[in-house]
């Protein structure tokens, strides 16, 4: 990543110490990079994840990493006194890319957000969804005891990812960092990112090109160009209509390029794993420098 962008995301954090960390659906622990951004350091730092490829990368770059398993598993009187409770519950049945049965899919697992709250009563905590219908919204805003923050990822990525975030952690007005689509991308990589010339051609009858600029996104799930330099939401793999349009030509990003888009360190997920695995993680995972923010909240 050049040193112009790192310079766009980075912010001016106060180090605070922060005594135990619980991080539940912790995927590749972005909740980690964002407390280290933010200059925030911890004791320990505990999660719950079930894939084991996220695992692998969380393991592969924070090792000291406590983990916990299922969160179906964990007891609260098992835990020391939690600071901080960080979590973003599964999102498929509240996303519209999903299958919209809301808390009676695998989005229910947010009750165990709530059940572990309980318990564990930390001094604050954060929990990232989907936007979402508004009376499932209004259910989680019941049971956390306030409303939800929604904060839009493109302020410092070249990313549009509107999120919502509740938390008891004051949250100041975050600024637009001016990040594009030109400044996050490789300027070497594997021809297989290219688009084979069939793909290419059957692609481009269905959206029209003739006012796009020599870079910019194709959102194939809509069929037209994004003319404000900014990417759709990065998604899983199988949701994934995300295309490049360079100079006439069109390919995927790489997986580099979309850890640029969630503000994650180069080849922190470039763990000897499939590029399937590392869109996936990242698909799901955070844009850190949001969650840095939130966390500079705490300071």
């Amino acid at each position: 990543m050049d040193e112009s962008l790192i310079e766009k995301q980075n912010g001016n954090f106060a180090n605070t110490v922060l005594g135990v960390v619980l991080s539940l659906f912790d995927g590749m622990s972005c909740g980690q990079i964002a407390l280290n951004r933010a200059g925030i350091s911890y004791v320990k730092y505990y999660a719950s994840e079930i894939d084991k490829h996220a695992i692998k990368v969380t393991q592969h770059n924070y090792p000291d990493t406590i983990q916990l398993g299922s969160v179906t598993e964990i007891k609260g009187t098992d835990l020391p006194q939690i600071d901080l409770l960080i979590g973003g519950s599964p999102c498929q049945s509240f996303s519209n890319a999903g299958n919209g049965t809301g808390f009676d899919g695998k989005s229910g697992l947010f009750y165990e957000y709530i059940r572990l709250l309980k318990d564990c009563t930390p001094k604050y905590f954060l929990l990232e969804n989907v936007k979402m219908k508004k009376e499932w919204q209004d259910v989680i805003s019941k049971e956390l005891g306030c409303e939800p923050i929604k904060i839009n990822s493109n302020l410092v990525s070249a990313q549009n990812r509107e999120r919502l975030y509740w938390t008891n952690i004051p949250i100041l007005e975050l600024e637009d960092k001016g990040i594009f689509i030109e400044d996050i991308l490789d300027k070497e990589f594997d021809d297989k990112y290219w688009l084979k010339e069939r793909n290419t051609e059957l692609l481009l009858k269905k959206v029209d090109i003739s006012n796009a600029p020599n870079i910019a996104c194709i959102d194939v799930y809509n069929k037209k160009v994004k003319l404000d330099r900014k990417c759709p939401t990065l998604t899983l793999p199988h949701h994934n209509s995300i295309r490049l349009l360079q100079n006439g030509k069109v390919r995927k990003l790489t997986p580099n390029e979309c850890e640029k888009l969630q503000n994650v360190p180069l080849n922190y997920t470039d763990c000897d794993l499939s590029d399937i695995h590392r869109y996936t993680m990242l698909g799901n995972g955070w844009t850190v420098d949001v969650i840095a923010h939130i966390f500079g909240g705490l300071s």
